[in-house]
């Protein structure tokens, strides 16, 4: 999952260390003393994925992929509902289809096999052999995505065994790209193969659960991310001999750019994701966090309130506004010249329904200098929220509190990115929630010595395994 795997688990971080009250949930319990049948072939199944290599520099995606499959099949599924659909050398995608009795559009089930690269010498352990210990899995792709994999799988097997038949078709869909982009998986699969995985509405991974000195905190869905736009800002000039200095210098003008830029901030702009997010935060914080958090959520724009708030911490100023940031600057040809040329980077995180054209007229008011020019370096690929409705929201909270008493179900935007934008924007709404707990001082993915806390696999297998049976009976 790239950058939205820093923030999947940490919705709440920000609040935990400025004082929160915790909500009046049960502690975390501890993991099965004997493991239930679909448990022990979740354990058998995960523990394949983990020990097949599936990154990009040497891995293989295809073989996992067809490891998948041969379950499927094995476990009855017809061979003509279980593909494996392959764009490039060890690029395999894997698609799985349960038929329903067909009263409503599909229900997809997105996860992605493919890992991040990790090197053996910076492990303190082998990253491609799962290892159990002291209530943990460890291992790359424990938590980042062949959790979540593993369970669709087993979950999928476990219908079939039980004869259950959904209102809808169930699609589990593995997929070989989500770390490089997503262009060998979902993009491809939408492109080429859109009737396979076409779906009314899709469970993915983009949010877990919380858990803060063993409390549980809240339960996290992912409804929307923000889109990723870059530009490349650009003075050119002259120069000279620097032993002739003028006023006219392209890295002055680039640097008084970019520290107006520093000061500047887009407007709030909350749509109905943000505004529930901070609705329901504001339930489990205190004093004048949880004030400032309601009178936001109900359209004050104070400045003084969105000063605080902003300030409380960048996750929640990520989610008041679009943002854009300097990440990379160059200029000038030599030590004793006039720059010719001075080029810096900027990175925004576009809000869903802001448009690039906006973004960038907004961005040039903020430089306020004619002297910088301003070109998109990637093509704007917008992306609608999900949304929250009756059904997704309903089958979420009932499963939550059945599971977790007293946890709440906070709705979130991702500030970076999952495979969920490629659904969104085909137009099929996206959901990220995995009924996985990690502690928010603890997020080991695309770190070393990745790992997952083994009561919550099998928690998240229980937790999918409702949500999905909500959604797909009536």
């Amino acid at each position: 999952m790239r950058l939205a795997s820093i923030v999947r688990r940490v919705v709440l971080p920000c609040l935990v260390l400025i004082g929160v009250a915790t909500p009046a949930a049960s502690p975390p319990g501890a993991q099965p003393a004997t493991l239930a049948p679909h448990q022990r072939l979740l354990r058998e199944i995960y523990q394949e994925l983990i020990e097949i290599n599936t990154t990009d520099s040497v891995g293989d995606n295809t073989k996992a992929a067809e490891t998948m499959a041969r379950r499927l099949v094995a476990a009855g599924f017809p061979a003509a509902d279980v593909q494996v659909l392959a764009p490039a050398p060890r690029k395999g995608n894997l698609v799985a289809r349960l038929h329903g009795s067909g009263g409503r559009r599909p229900l997809l089930l997105l996860a992605h096999l493919d890992v991040v690269e990790a090197n053996r010498e910076d492990w303190s352990i082998d990253p491609f052999t799962l290892l159990e210990r002291d209530g943990y899995f460890y291992g790359r792709g424990t938590s980042d995505d062949k959790a979540m994999a593993a369970v669709f799988v087993t979950n999928l097997i476990r219908f079939k065994q039980e004869g259950f038949v959904p209102d809808r078709d169930i699609i589990v869909a593995l997929t070989a790209d989500e770390e490089g982009g997503g262009h060998n998986g979902v993009a491809w699969l939408l492109a080429n193969h859109r009737a396979l995985i076409d779906a009314e509405l899709a469970l993915n991974e983009g949010a877990g659960g919380s858990i803060k000195n063993g409390v549980y905190l809240s339960n996290n869905i992912q409804a929307s991310e923000k889109i990723v736009q870059g530009y490349r800002l650009e003075v050119k000039n002259p120069g000279g001999h620097s032993s002739l200095p003028v006023k006219d210098n392209a890295i002055s003008h680039l640097a008084a750019g970019l520290v107006r830029l520093g000061e500047f901030d887009f407007p709030v702009r909350l749509d109905d994701v943000n505004r529930t997010f901070f609705e329901r935060t504001a339930a489990i914080a205190r004093g004048t966090l949880a004030d400032d958090m309601r009178a936001i959520a109900g359209g004050s724009r104070d400045p003084a309130v969105v000063a605080r708030l902003a300030g409380a911490g960048p996750v929640f100023n990520a989610r008041l506004r679009t943002t854009c940031v300097a990440t990379r600057l160059e200029g000038g040809h030599a030590n004793n010249a006039l720059p010719q040329t001075a080029r810096a980077v900027v990175n925004c995180r576009v809000l869903p329904g802001e448009s690039e054209d906006e973004v960038r007229r907004t961005l040039i008011g903020a430089l306020a200098s004619d002297k910088i020019t301003v070109t998109p370096m990637n093509r704007f690929f917008p992306s609608p929220a999900s949304p929250l409705t009756p059904d997704v929201m309903r089958a979420v909270e009932s499963v939550t509190a059945a599971m977790w008493p007293g946890v709440p179900v906070i709705p979130s935007m991702s500030t970076g990115a999952t495979d969920s934008r490629f659904l969104r924007t085909a137009g099929i709404a996206a959901y990220g929630t995995s009924g996985m707990f990690g502690d928010i001082d603890d997020v080991r993915m695309h770190g070393r010595d990745e790992r997952l806390l083994v009561r919550s696999l099998y928690e998240g297998q229980e937790y999918l395994y409702r949500v999905t049976k909500a959604l797909t009976s009536r």
